[in-house]
């Protein structure tokens, strides 16, 4: 007995001597870093059907004007896009709104505009907008919106670039114009700006994609010492949902843009400059100096669309806010500080508008 049980245990040190001169081991695979992106959720590897989803907005003041006999108008056009695209750049759903916020102000410097006032976008205002009664066509602005989003569908941003228009920049093409007679010039450039802002975020071709906006003014302030203030406060979300409802990506955006104006009811601000949002700012917004969790605004929102991910309208509704409207549980709170109300707001919106 005491022979074999020698016998076992010089043949284990043979084999386990063999192993060790003479085996080769596989390296184990190494995880690359995580990188961050600047505007939105972190980028996810594309699953088979996967399509990425993006965002643009495009604003103009132009047509705001100083007080004289009339009141002045601070008018903030905010054109907004969001699609979903796929790898070889083709559109495969698309969704056009706009916020169109009218300010009033005196020629002795007051804002005149109720400081509860909310603006919804044009989508949404529906036949209430009131383009109908004056179109050659019979068709309101949101009926035309959604022709032009349908059109698009199927075709690249060259292709996109490509349709022909009148100089007054309405399309050209007969079966185009059937539908569409409005201006198409801001629809295409947000068009070109979301696919190039799209990323992997989750969703799939079959999603249904929605947009939601809304546009608040009350930090509007008269003149005085200071210039006054007409400040068009418009949040977006653009999201895409399977056909359970739950969200597959989500992206969330704002803009504030400020319209100055003096005491003599004279704009002040560059109506021609450019108006940028709060993620294309970037750390140029300047939050994460004043933040306790050392957080910039674009940093938050994208925390905030990510934690939505994989969740259903009634869950995010139910999402415990404080007082304040910021997130109070653990989890969330330690990425997301700010008032999430708004964002919460428009991913009901998006779904309510999925297409």
């Amino acid at each position: 007995m005491k022979k074999i049980l020698a016998l076992v245990i010089a043949t284990i040190l043979i084999v386990a001597a063999f192993s060790a001169c003479g085996g080769k081991t596989t390296p184990s695979p190494t995880t690359p870093p995580a990188t961050s992106a600047p505007t939105s959720a972190p980028t996810q590897a594309p699953a088979a059907g996967a399509v990425k989803t993006g965002l643009a907005v495009i604003t103009s003041a132009g047509k705001s004007a100083d007080a004289g006999d009339s009141d002045g108008v601070a008018q903030v056009d905010s054109t907004v896009v969001a699609v979903t695209v796929d790898d070889q750049g083709v559109i495969k759903n698309c969704v056009i709104d706009q916020a169109q916020t009218k300010m009033s102000f005196s020629k002795d410097g007051r804002f005149l505009t109720p400081l509860d006032t909310v603006f919804v976008g044009k989508q949404e205002l529906g036949e209430d907008y009131g383009m109908k009664k004056a179109s050659k066509i019979g068709k309101e602005w949101n009926e035309q919106a959604d022709a032009f989003a349908k059109y698009v569908i199927g075709k690249t941003v060259e292709q996109v670039k490509g349709i022909a228009v009148t100089e007054a920049g309405a399309p050209k093409d007969a079966d185009l114009a059937a539908s569409v007679t409005v201006s198409i010039g801001d629809f295409v450039a947000a068009i070109e700006k979301a696919v190039a802002n799209a990323r992997h975020l989750g969703a799939s071709a079959g999603d249904r994609l929605g947009l939601g906006l809304v546009t608040t003014v009350d930090k509007s302030k008269d003149a005085g010492e200071a210039e006054g203030v007409a400040q068009a406060y418009t949040n977006y979300a653009a999201v895409t949902f399977d056909d359970k409802g739950v969200i597959t990506s989500c992206i969330i955006d704002a803009s504030q843009t400020d319209i100055k104006f003096s005491k003599e009811g004279k704009i002040t601000t560059n109506l021609s400059g450019e108006f940028k949002t709060k993620n294309e700012l970037g750390d140029d917004y300047g939050m994460k100096k004043a933040s306790s969790i050392g957080k910039e605004w674009y940093e938050q929102a994208a925390a905030f669309a990510s934690y939505v991910v994989g969740k259903t309208v009634d869950q995010v509704k139910g999402i415990a806010l404080t007082e304040g409207g910021e997130p109070s549980g653990a989890d969330l709170k330690a990425s997301v500080t700010i008032s999430v109300g708004p964002f919460i707001e428009n991913v009901v919106r998006a779904y309510e508008n999925a297409k």
